[in-house]
């Protein structure tokens, strides 16, 4: 019996351009065994996809787009001959830019996304010929911009100030709250690094209606070039809820969004695709009508919801 496990040097698996990938390659076998050699491959790609339910029927048959390549490379680790019995460690080194490689190949960083997906994988193959089933093992590794891309200074966050009443909502609202009204105040912060958290304030200032909840939706907004067609779909990443319950009026409620690592990443506006972000801030009403609704979208408008969208622009800083 064997098996083959790589381990990266970092235990959070995080990397960047400049810097070499190392790890080792762990190979455990109760018996020795002939190998027509150790190979390891490192990929990274932008993955694009179009849904049906963000395509119509003729976009929705081209399904997954073709993938835009960052990185390829295959690396021959060890030359072919005999790994002895028991655990064998194979150390490795890997540099995904080459010094003096031109700077201007974007590097993406890593990013999961509905539609759009940047992802870097790196495999351990051992051919072991037609006889054997060869052994291969795939890990994932994070990869950020490189430190001299970023900005030498953390970037202030731009703060936007905003109020939500019964006069700004696009969309039909309960009697009660139309004749008796409501203002919210706050601001927030729409221009952030991805190490700092989203912060701001909110001020329920009056409400002729009991609040139920309070909630911040992060939103991602994945466009993908589709011929002469851009298809953009808008997916929620999180909720974060900032107040459970009617609240006192005129007290300041602050706000404090982390954001999660892998499904946030800078805005990106390239050539064949595009990712953005916004931020949602939903207030929720008392209202026997939201019973027969428990399952609905949090960020659809509703009867008993009042709704304020702000664009939220991500940077990487140093």
């Amino acid at each position: 019996m064997s098996n083959v496990e790589l381990r990266l040097s970092r235990s959070n698996r995080i990397y960047r351009p400049s810097e070499p990938l190392d790890g080792k390659i762990v190979i455990k076998s109760s018996s020795s065994i002939s190998h027509n050699g150790v190979y390891l491959n490192v990929n990274g790609s932008v993955n694009l996809q179009i849904r049906g339910g963000s395509a119509g029927v003729i976009e929705s048959f081209y399904g997954v787009l073709k993938p835009i390549t960052i990185v390829k490379k295959r690396i021959e680790v060890r030359a072919s001959g005999k790994i002895g019995s028991g655990t064998t460690e194979i150390p490795f080194s890997v540099k995904l830019r080459q010094p003096g490689e031109d700077n201007s190949e974007r590097y993406y960083e890593t990013f999961h996304g509905a539609n759009v997906s940047t992802q870097y994988l790196v495999t351990v193959d051992i051919m072991r010929g037609y006889l054997h089933k060869s052994l291969s093992a795939t890990v994932e590794f994070i990869l950020e911009s490189d430190k001299a891309d970023l900005p030498e200074r953390p970037i202030a966050p731009e703060m936007v100030i905003f109020y939500i009443t019964q006069d700004t909502q696009r969309h039909p609202l309960l009697p009660e709250l139309k004749t008796g009204g409501f203002r919210v105040t706050g601001r927030m912060s729409t221009h952030c690094s991805l190490l700092d958290p989203i912060s701001g304030e909110l001020t329920i200032e009056a409400s002729a209606v009991s609040i139920s909840s309070i909630d911040i939706h992060l939103l991602r907004v994945e466009s993908v070039l589709l011929g002469e067609k851009i298809v953009t779909e808008t997916s929620l990443i999180q909720t974060t809820q900032i107040a459970d319950g009617d609240v006192c009026r005129n007290m300041t409620l602050p706000i404090h969004v982390i954001l999660p690592r892998l499904m946030t990443c800078p805005t990106i506006f390239a050539g064949p695709f595009s990712v953005e972000f916004k931020v949602t801030i939903t207030i929720s009403f008392q209202s026997e009508v939201c019973k027969l609704y428990t399952k609905s979208d949090p960020t659809t408008p509703r009867l008993w919801l009042a709704m304020e969208t702000l664009p939220l622009e991500l940077v990487r800083t140093k």
